[in-house]
């Protein structure tokens, strides 16, 4: 029996990529020098994580916060070695780098990957409700509408967002290696020697980024909410705020639908309003990057099969007496 395929996935990072497979997580990042830097390490698995990671709706919740527990780590490396090479040497009180261009790239790193996702998706779940209350709930009843009508306003607010940040340098490079860590992703999907030519082929849009669980988010909530009504402003708040793991879960399965029948006609299109959003979060890397990705993906297998090597028993251990 052949195994199914492993759905390997990855976040850009400042100057890089992390790459995440069964057993290992790496991240590679471009130095100042030109020197490519590897962070190395295991993914910590439970039974109770695995058993939670098998239920549908629940799997989305617990994917996303394994996820900024890990990715995390993987943050705070590409942000030190980023400081190390922008340090004033002739100035050891200054700040490695400006407090405004650290926080705008993670800002950036933020919404690109999962990282610190929940607390965005609270953000962007009240401010909405709040300005859409305000705004149009004097002249608007109809639940439906209530909830397109917010949805409308999260959804400029998103994309004035990505559009603002995408205007820096930093976040623009960062989108470039976004775009890197879909088309080596896609590439290897595809069997192909992971080169830089090869992988330059490809697409930056892939289906199952984190871009388009945010867009997918956005089009579930307007469906959840519009069932449940509130009384005022705060009211209103609280109860989204409250039906966010729902959204998020079912979300979550969508994301996992949508790439599965991607290849089906007319099906495939479910996926597109995550492709569009795409758009903005990733941008044509160069050929450095992308061979920065390549290394982080290489590695990131090489750690996986070695790991799957120490699992798996000699045949004498296999074998009991019944």
């Amino acid at each position: 029996m052949s195994d199914k395929p492993i759905a390997y996935g990855g976040q850009a990072v400042i100057e890089g990529v992390m790459f995440g497979g069964q057993h290992a997580q790496v991240t590679a990042v471009r130095r100042k020098d030109g020197n490519i830097e590897l962070f190395e390490c295991k993914k910590k698995t439970s039974p109770t994580l695995n058993f939670l990671m098998k239920i549908p709706f629940l799997r989305g919740i617990v994917a996303i916060i394994a996820a900024s527990a890990s990715g995390a780590k993987h943050l705070q490396f590409a942000t030190e070695q980023y400081e190390l090479d922008h340090a004033d040497p002739d100035d050891p009180e200054q700040a490695p780098s400006s407090n405004q261009s650290k926080w705008m790239m993670i800002l950036g790193v933020a919404l690109v990957g999962i990282l610190s996702f929940l607390f965005g998706k609270v953000l962007f779940t009240a401010v909405p409700a709040f300005l859409a209350s305000v705004l149009f709930d004097r002249f608007v009843q109809n639940l439906a509408i209530q909830s397109l009508l917010e949805g409308v306003i999260k959804t400029l607010l998103l994309l004035s967002y990505l559009w603002l940040i995408s205007q820096t340098p930093m976040i623009k490079r960062l989108f470039q290696y976004h775009g890197a860590e879909h088309k080596v992703i896609t590439a290897f999907e595809h069997g192909e020697e992971l080169t830089v030519t090869n992988v330059q082929k490809y697409s930056t849009l892939h289906y199952r980024c984190g871009s388009s669980f945010i867009i997918l988010s956005i089009i579930v909530g307007v469906i959840v909410y519009s069932f449940f009504s509130y009384d005022g402003v705060w009211d209103r708040i609280v109860t989204r705020l409250l039906l966010l793991p729902a959204v998020l879960g079912i979300s979550y399965e969508l994301l996992r639908l949508t790439n599965a029948v991607r290849d089906v006609p007319v099906l495939t299109y479910l996926g597109y309003p995550g492709l569009w959003l795409q758009k903005l979060t990733t941008k044509e890397p160069d050929d450095t990057q992308v061979e920065v990705a390549i290394h982080a993906f290489v590695r990131m297998r090489e750690l996986d099969a070695q790991e799957a090597r120490q699992h798996v028993k000699p045949a004498s251990q296999l074998v009991h007496s019944s």
